[in-house]
């Protein structure tokens, strides 16, 4: 497991935004690769660092724990770092690239492209050229994708072909589109929020599963190099 474990079989999943344990028991049962936890206070899926604590405690050794964070304070940076177990970073604010570096400490990071017509996806993956991986989401008021699709075509083919071994699809991804998203753009991981939920923060096993199988039948058309 991990998201970014350089292997070439399948395409990686993250499940994002955990806030009960039930949950991620049930998301550790089904083997997926990372499970992020949101530090944005003003995110319904919100935990605390304690929290967040106690449900990374669930987790197994190779899983990646991914703390999200926006814009984060020293005193919120420092909580985190104190009290969480992560082993992977992701910036979905507007931290350049120093302030990213300067947060994760030597761990890999992922930033957050905020995907909109005329956004320069060449220029910011060189600007953020220490990023482990981009998340492609799509741009909307405030921050995060908040359940919405993209325009795939918006991303650069010539790109897309140097970049795949870190780019990572999110942005309103389902159980009916994310198979359309890996088929177009073949990234090495998708990231999942409110697609797996019956409400904001309460995910579901079943929608949990059968995202999962969607993944695996988009993969039997895939080739991997």
């Amino acid at each position: 497991m991990g998201l970014l474990k350089q292997t070439a079989d399948k395409t990686r999943i993250k499940f994002c935004g955990f806030t009960r344990s039930s949950d991620v028991d049930a998301a550790v049962s089904m083997g997926v690769d990372a499970l992020g936890f949101v530090f944005y206070e003003p995110s319904p899926r919100y935990v605390s660092p304690e929290m967040a604590a106690a449900l990374i405690a669930r987790m197994p050794g190779g899983m990646d724990a991914v703390a999200l964070v926006v814009n984060p304070t020293d005193e919120e940076v420092l909580r985190i770092q104190e009290r969480v177990p992560t082993t992977l970073w992701q910036f979905h604010g507007d931290e350049t690239p120093e302030r990213c570096q300067e947060i994760a400490q030597g761990m890999p990071w992922l930033k957050a492209a905020r995907i909109k017509a005329g956004f320069n996806l060449s220029e910011f993956s060189l600007q953020y050229a220490d990023a482990a991986g981009f998340l492609l989401d799509a741009f909307v008021e405030g921050y995060g994708g908040g359940g919405h699709v993209f325009d795939w075509s918006l991303i650069p083919d010539t790109w897309t072909k140097e970049n795949a071994h870190r780019v990572v699809l999110s942005g309103g991804l389902n159980t009916h589109n994310v198979g359309e998203g890996i088929t177009h753009l073949k990234p090495c991981a998708v990231d999942v929020s409110s697609g797996i939920e019956v409400a904001k923060g309460q995910k579901s096993p079943e929608l949990m599963k059968a995202f999962i199988q969607a993944v695996r039948d988009a993969d039997q058309g895939i080739s991997f190099v």
